[in-house]
C-alpha cells in the first residue's frame, strides 16, 4: 500500500496480497461489528480500545480494500463557503443561496460572507438522496400498478 498524497487527500491502490488480507478479516468478522483493540508492537500490556465510531470507519475501509477498490480518503473543513457547498451538492451557487434564504440549509454570516457547516451540507445531501430514492420507488410502483413496460 503506497499512498499518493495530494493536499488533504490520500489515494491508496492496493495489492493483491492486501486484498487477500482484508478479505480474510472480512470473512473472520462476518456480519459482526466487534469492538477493536490496538496493541503496541512489542508491548503486550499497552493496548487501546477503538471507539465504535472509528471502528465503523476502519471496517468500511477493510471492506473496500477486501473488494479490491482503490480508496481515496479526503477531508472537508468543518465550515465551507457557499461555492464549496454548492459543489458538494452538485447545484449552482444561486440555487444554494435560495435554499439558504428559505432556511432549508442552516448558515451563518462571517462578516459579509455566508458560511455553512459541512455537516449540515452533508445532512442535506443525504436527505436529498433519500427523497430522490423514495420518489423513484413510488414511480416504479406506479409503473408496476399500471403495467407499464419498456
Amino acid at each position: 500500500m503506497d499512498p499518493q498524497l495530494r493536499g488533504d487527500r490520500a489515494t491508496v491502490s492496493v495489492t493483491a496480497r492486501e486484498v487477500e488480507q482484508a478479505g480474510n478479516i472480512r470473512e473472520f468478522l462476518g456480519d459482526e461489528r466487534p469492538t477493536l483493540s490496538i496493541q503496541a508492537a512489542g508491548s503486550p500490556e499497552t493496548s487501546l480500545t477503538v471507539p465504535a465510531e472509528l471502528t465503523s470507519v476502519i471496517l468500511q475501509l477493510v471492506d473496500l480494500v477486501g473488494r479490491g477498490c482503490t480508496v481515496t480518503v479526503g477531508s472537508i473543513p468543518a465550515e465551507v463557503t457557499t461555492t464549496v457547498a454548492a459543489q458538494m451538492l452538485n447545484i449552482s451557487r444561486p440555487t444554494l443561496m435560495k435554499l439558504v434564504r428559505e432556511q432549508r440549509i442552516p448558515s451563518h454570516k462571517v462578516g459579509a460572507h455566508t458560511r455553512l457547516s459541512s455537516r449540515d451540507v452533508i445532512d442535506y445531501r443525504r436527505a436529498q438522496l433519500a427523497r430522490q430514492s423514495k420518489a423513484f420507488d413510488e414511480l416504479r410502483a406506479l409503473e408496476e400498478q399500471w403495467d407499464i413496460t419498456d
